[in-house]
């Protein structure tokens, strides 16, 4: 089994990749365990992901990263499995309100890869092998930080989390039929730009311990 663990940045899975068991990246001949870093943002990401997964074929490719957290009931630090993702930046801002690209009829909602115009994984039971909470996020190319526009996402999509790759993850794999899992951990709730309050080295380190239990885990049962 070839498993590829990716982020935006070296940064996100660095502890992971440092502390890992050689087993998985070097003595086993039965699972092997691959570092990717996919670039910051859609574009650069859905670009190395497709070429990725045409060159390299993964078993399982697996995006870890940092988050945003729309709903303030969840503890910041949490590490979460996100279900549906999609793109909350694609589309037209009038009188007030959002409108996608179904709303539009550019897109139609049920095309492969969408489903109900999102992008959903379909692998989620059989890969979210920790019992993560799963959460619904969207992907956007600049960092929400108006509350008019968090409040417009949040009656449009009602999401969790908010990242700047994961629809990307979701499009790619979907579109190839490549099993995957994106895993986040919150390190910041959207529109708070005081970042005293943002808990960054928390959430890293709880992204990498989880991605290690997760690959420990992941190999008993491959």
């Amino acid at each position: 089994m070839r498993v590829f663990i990716t982020a935006a940045t070296v940064g996100e899975w660095m502890p992971c990749f440092t502390k890992l068991d050689k087993l998985y990246t070097e003595k086993s001949r039965r699972f092997k365990v691959y570092f990717h870093q996919s670039g910051v943002g859609m574009l650069a990401s859905t670009f190395s992901l497709a070429k990725l997964v045409l060159e390299e074929k993964p078993d399982l490719l697996l995006q870890a990263g940092l988050a945003g957290c729309f709903n303030t009931s969840i503890a910041l630090g949490k590490v979460v499995a996100v279900e549906k993702d999609l793109a909350g930046d694609l589309g037209v801002e009038e009188n007030g309100k959002w409108r996608d690209l179904f709303n539009m009829k550019l897109e139609k909602s049920n095309y492969h890869p969408y489903e109900k115009a999102a992008l959903p994984n379909q692998h989620i039971e059989k890969f979210n092998l920790l019992k993560l909470k799963t959460v619904n996020g969207i992907t956007v190319n600049e960092i929400t930080t108006r509350k008019e526009r968090i409040k417009q996402l949040i009656k449009k999509f009602d999401p969790v989390t908010e990242s700047m790759e994961g629809a990307a993850l979701h499009y790619v794999c979907r579109s190839t039929g490549t099993p995957f899992m994106q895993i986040r951990a919150l390190s910041n709730y959207i529109g708070e730009r005081d970042k005293n309050k943002w808990l960054m080295r928390e959430a890293m380190n709880n992204l990498n311990s989880t991605l290690i239990k997760y690959i420990d885990k992941l190999y008993k049962m491959a």
